[in-house]
């Protein structure tokens, strides 16, 4: 008799974390594959799907699908964004699911934790970024903001330049800049923080690489502050006056047909007219596969933007999918034991 159930893997932050999925290089790797693949045509990405409860908050949940050919498995993110929330509730502004289902019978393999995940991408996106275009012997780091994307942020930069050796904070709120010193430097006991008492410019004047992770909708980054030889990785919408992309020698997106039609500084200085296509210099898959160089010279200030592409997400979400079943971590459930009218005593359960 044929087996009729259908069972997945389900994976909780908490079973990543254990099996050694928090592990930026393999991130950073699987974003790096990812990027190729969809250029080479071995990755189906639909459009996604977005619904805003708030125009004025942007609060919103959002549904994103990709599918990769080659691992033969379709993968959706669930994520939700509320801004707010940290302020409101005390809470994270983002969380998500990821569903992984097989392309063969269709069932699904795994239900797994997003936030991981989504968190990772945007940090491992920059930091492939910075393998390109940020200096080789870059020393010092500045944020703006200390949210959970700033913190990741770092990791992900000293993953890719280990010569990391200082790293400036500013934030809205001073005990932010604090909580995010208390978090990291028992990570990076080779680096050196420094709180910058909520002046943005003193984390920004003296910095190699200046990250911006903020939920503003404000010109915070000044073009005056940045030094020549900067790399400027821009995570947040509307996070730096128009001056600054103005400044670049290259400004490198993950997509920019998509980052033209959102709320970014970049979008927002397009639709102003103040930018055209011509001072784009390229998406990241042009320095990846050799189409374009990445950093030229050693005084060049190079920025880059990502908004984010899901079938970098479904990419990640594989590799720890997969790094979480070889560790035999996770919950074996059973979404169904047997077929509808398979099951015993239906006549008593079946209402007409």
């Amino acid at each position: 008799m044929s087996d009729h159930s259908i069972r997945f893997l389900y994976l909780s932050q908490e079973d990543l974390i254990e099996a050694g999925a928090f592990d930026l290089p393999m991130a950073i790797e699987a974003a790096r594959q990812g990027l190729l693949r969809y250029r080479q045509g071995r990755i189906l990405f639909p459009d996604k799907i977005v619904q805003i409860f708030d125009e004025a908050t942007q609060d919103r949940i959002n549904c994103l699908p990709a599918t990769l050919l080659d691992e033969k498995v379709c993968g959706v993110k669930w994520v939700s964004v509320f801004p707010g929330n940290p302020v409101k509730f005390g809470v994270q502004n983002l969380s998500a699911i990821t569903v992984l289902s097989g392309i063969e019978k269709g069932f699904p393999l795994c239900v797994m934790d997003g936030t991981l995940c989504s968190n990772i991408r945007v940090a491992a996106m920059g930091a492939l970024a910075a393998e390109s275009l940020s200096r080789r012997d870059s020393r010092t780091i500045g944020f703006i903001g200390a949210g959970e994307q700033a913190r990741m942020h770092l990791l992900g930069m000293k993953s890719v330049r280990p010569s990391l050796d200082t790293c400036y904070v500013a934030a809205k709120y001073a005990h932010e800049e604090q909580d995010f010193i208390r978090t990291l430097e028992p990570l990076l006991p080779d680096v050196r923080f420094i709180a910058c008492d909520t002046q943005l410019r003193r984390a920004v004047e003296d910095s190699d690489i200046i990250v911006t992770a903020t939920s503003a909708q404000a010109p915070l980054l000044k073009a005056a502050w940045i030094r020549p030889g900067t790399f400027y990785s821009h995570i947040g919408g509307w996070e730096e006056e128009f001056a600054v992309p103005k400044l670049a020698d290259k400004i490198v997106c993950d997509d920019w047909e998509t980052v033209k039609h959102r709320t970014q500084t970049l979008s927002r200085a397009y639709k102003a007219g103040e930018i055209t296509d011509r001072d784009i210099y390229g998406n990241l898959v042009d320095l990846l596969d050799g189409s374009k160089p990445g950093r030229e010279r050693d005084d060049e200030f190079t920025y880059f933007n990502a908004v984010g592409q899901a079938y970098i997400d479904v990419s990640i979400a594989w590799a720890m999918y997969t790094r979480a079943k070889a560790a035999g971590v996770g919950t074996e459930m059973a979404m169904q034991r047997s077929m509808i009218f398979e099951k015993p005593d239906l006549k008593d359960k079946i209402r007409l």
